[in-house]
């Protein structure tokens, strides 16, 4: 027990033994500068210098760009442009909906994969209707002024006219005899119109080509695409006038007749239109004569 008391006695002594660290100059032996020391307070102070290095060290890695080289930390940039990604990779995977969506339509309109279903004529042009009784027809200030504004420009032009609605008026294909007709029930969603070979078949409507390929079974076939989900379909051509992406306006030839493809006896036009991916009679919009 004794050389335990005596032991600690030893371990405080050297603890709080004082010790003087004293700077002279080399030549002279000049004292410049004198410390008292014990190794306890050497102990305690080169402690409290790791502490405070190892506190400024972080707070100058976790603050500063300089944690941007260490592994595990990412950068700002990093982090804005993964961000970036995410949202473009959400509107990709939207828009890639959209678009396998209107590849199917294309597809049963090429294969005739669809319903039995026959549309009403009037139902295509429902949305134009309007009930008068829900609108305001009272003209205002500004209306007036207006009118009157045409009305004296109107005097003095004798071309220029008011040609609203006449996007709904369908531009004859071609002229010709039609040899068969349109029956849903037989699925054949199209009128056949025969016609000297190499005819030029013209467009219905102002339009853009989405599809201009050769197909084993109906030869050459062009797709329009117009306002308001309708669709234009031309098979059994010779020869394809435009291609996938062009603009074609109302009357425009976009290929010629013929007798291309497994399903044909003879040079005619199988024209077909769809509205909002429903086969509708040609006839009742456009007259082939």
């Amino acid at each position: 027990m004794a050389k335990k008391k005596t032991k600690r006695k030893n371990i405080r002594r050297k603890l709080l033994h004082k010790y003087r660290l004293v700077i002279l100059n080399e030549n002279t032996f000049e004292e410049k500068i004198s410390f008292k020391l014990s190794r306890l307070n050497v102990f305690i102070t080169g402690m409290l210098f790791m502490i405070i290095l190892i506190g400024f060290t972080t707070l100058f890695i976790a603050f500063t760009p300089l944690r941007e080289y260490i592994p595990g930390y990412s950068s700002t940039k990093l982090k804005r442009q993964a961000t970036e990604l995410t949202y473009k990779t959400d509107s990709l995977v939207t828009v890639l909906g959209y678009t396998n969506r209107y590849l199917n339509n294309v597809r049963m309109v090429l294969r005739g994969e669809v319903e039995n279903n026959v549309a009403n004529r009037d139902s295509l042009f429902e949305k134009y209707k309007l009930d008068p009784s829900t609108v305001d027809l009272r003209p205002i200030q500004e209306d007036l002024a207006l009118r009157e504004e045409v009305e004296i420009e109107d005097k003095y032009n004798l071309f220029e006219r008011n040609n609203s609605g006449a996007n709904l008026i369908l531009f004859p294909p071609i002229s010709g005899s039609i040899s068969q007709g349109f029956d849903a029930e037989k699925k054949h969603f199209a009128v056949d119109i025969v016609a000297e070979m190499n005819s030029p078949v013209k467009s219905v409507a102002d339009g853009t080509v989405i599809f201009s390929e050769w197909t084993s079974d109906t030869g050459y076939v062009i797709i329009l695409e117009h306002k308001d989900g309708l669709l234009s379909v031309y098979k059994h051509n010779s020869s394809l006038s435009k291609f996938q992406g062009d603009v074609v306006v109302a009357g425009e030839v976009v290929a010629s007749v013929g007798n291309t493809g497994e399903f044909t006896t003879g040079p005619h036009l199988h024209f077909e239109l769809w509205s909002k991916g429903v086969p509708v009679n040609p006839s009742d919009f456009i007259d082939f004569n």
